[in-house]
């Protein structure tokens, strides 16, 4: 609680000020990483999108238990095999006081599928959008699509009119350095106002008491403020001073210290984000190797001999503190049944050190690697390690590990081939295997042209063919055969190196109650302050 003193006036507006102030429910969080960016469209990152999704809201979006639930859309119905039909929630308004209608969706469509945008995947090629009339929007498509709206929890709704008068039409890309209205604005119809937002630093907001669900809140704050704090002892030590009512992620060497403190706890659990290593299979020639004139990584001979150099159960043990489930696919077992089949290369040095020479390299390389340093649970000490069990199979990595702002916006410019090996964490926005195979294995072209995702370029059509069959079909037999074909080919040719998925692991204040989701989003209106 917070107590505020005025010598204004007299005794009666002393005290009423006083106890208006002893009310109110600040909420203090802190993450790893900054918020850089307001544009909801800026960068597909879990982070980013679940706090902006405080403020902004989607057609739909998800619970608790990550299931999937109306939200601007009050209902949907498939009213044709290609024509999905939505019910906009009538009533709703931004928080400038415009109202939200169909409009504001046709133009939300158009703007994330323009440049700039990084959630371009939200629904197929082809799609088209139609206003049936102020509250009714028909979405349509070239083939079925049985999970179209499971994309779009994180497809957050922008008001046309706003937008228009402030010169926000055009994305803010995240490689753009250059602020624009929106990037440093927000206006969304979410239970959450933006108060203030120092890019990359602070940022505050207060509770919306005009929220369409107000009826409905599950939360008791009136302000939340929002800091980065890159450091984790300094991060850690603000929870325990009580500082922060919340922060995240905690480090796994200091789960029992936060345990351990009498004001504190820590929340642990799975999270469904698979962290993995990528390679630029496109290029004819490396842009950060010794090797020239060759791209090493397009021989499957050098990307099986950099799996089997990586010494997954150190990694588990040592760096994750067990804090990590190893994974042999790039998506969790929770969301694939025949995960069961697939097996990791195993750890093997020596038929690393012989890969290497039959491909040509028995004297090693030298090539570049690109790796954030506050985005996943412990990324730059797993890339460290990395960098490590390389040299000892005689590769040598030049480890480039920065602040998540100046990682992706590198990686991700020029179309998202400024890599020539990597490390990056991955969530199905739907939870199903289609956004892995599309966003993370689906053809590029050396202009960009395909998902901005598929950092390195792997491409083979039979997997597309197969993806695109996966996204229209409704028998669940049939399409988990063809899931499990498409991960078969994908694995064979070491399109990634998947490492594993790893653990949640927060740090509340015992004053507090929150829901901690899966899929690592924190909601800031489950949070209810004692």
């Amino acid at each position: 609680m917070k107590f505020v003193k005025s010598l204004v006036g007299g005794a009666i507006l002393s005290t009423l000020m006083a106890t208006s102030a002893m009310a109110e429910n600040t909420f203090k969080f802190a993450f790893q990483g900054s918020l850089k960016s307001l544009d909801p469209y800026s960068l597909n990152e879990t982070f980013t999108l679940g706090t902006l999704g405080n403020v902004y809201e989607g057609l739909t979006r998800r619970g608790p238990d990550l299931k999937i639930q109306p939200a601007l859309a009050e209902s949907w119905e498939i009213i044709e095999p290609t024509r999905w039909r939505f019910k906009l929630r009538q009533g709703v308004k931004f928080h400038n006081g415009n109202d939200f209608n169909a409009d504001d969706v046709i133009f939300s469509a158009e703007r994330i599928k323009s440049d700039g945008s990084d959630l371009t995947t939200r629904f197929p090629d082809g799609t088209k959008f139609e206003k049936v009339d102020d509250y009714t929007v028909d979405v349509v498509l070239t083939a079925p699509n049985p999970i179209l709206h499971a994309e779009w929890a994180t497809w957050h709704m922008i008001d046309k009119e706003w937008a228009e008068a402030n010169d926000s039409v055009k994305v803010t890309s995240a490689s753009d350095q250059n602020a624009s209205y929106i990037s440093l604005n927000a206006n969304g119809t979410g239970p959450f106002k933006l108060v203030s937002h120092e890019a990359g630093v602070k940022t505050a907001f207060e509770a919306n008491a005009d929220w369409w669900d107000a009826g409905n809140k599950k939360h008791n704050l009136d302000k939340v403020e929002f800091s980065t704090i890159s450091s984790d002892a300094t991060r850690v030590a603000a929870l325990l001073s009580g500082e922060m009512d919340m922060v995240y992620p905690v480090p796994v060497q200091d789960i029992k210290r936060v345990d351990s403190n009498p004001t504190t706890t820590a929340l642990t659990g799975p999270e469904l984000r698979t962290i993995f290593l990528g390679m630029d299979q496109i290029r004819d020639e490396l842009l950060e190797s010794s090797v020239k004139g060759k791209n090493p990584f397009k021989d499957i001979r050098v990307r099986k001999a950099f799996y089997h150099a990586i010494d997954i159960e150190a990694i588990k043990s040592k760096v994750m503190r067990n804090l990590a489930t190893p994974s042999a696919i790039m998506l969790s077992p929770f969301m694939f049944e025949n995960a069961g089949q697939f097996e990791r290369l195993p750890y093997n040095p020596e038929g690393a050190k012989a890969l290497l020479a039959e491909a040509g390299y028995g004297d090693g390389f030298e090539v570049g690697m690109d790796c954030p340093n506050d985005r996943y649970v412990n990324d730059e000490a797993i890339c460290q390690a990395v960098v490590s069990m390389l040299a000892k199979v005689g590769v040598t990595i030049n480890l480039n590990a920065q602040p998540k702002a100046q990682y992706f916006a590198k990686v991700l410019a020029s179309g998202g081939f400024e890599t020539s090996f990597f490390l990056l964490g991955w969530t199905p926005g739907s939870f199903d295997s289609w956004n892995v195979l599309s966003n993370l294995h689906g053809c590029r072209d050396a202009e960009g042209n395909g998902s901005p995702f598929n950092l390195g370029g792997y491409c083979n059509p039979k997997v597309d063919e197969l993806t695109a069959k996966i996204l229209s079909e409704n028998d669940a037999a049939k399409r988990l055969q063809m899931i499990t074909d498409a991960y078969k080919m994908t694995t064979e040719e070491v399109a990634y190196i998947p490492l594993h998925q790893q653990g949640l692991a927060w740090g509340t204040s015992t004053n507090v109650d929150l829901v901690q989701r899966a899929d690592n989003e924190f909601m800031m209106y489950y949070v209810n302050k004692k």
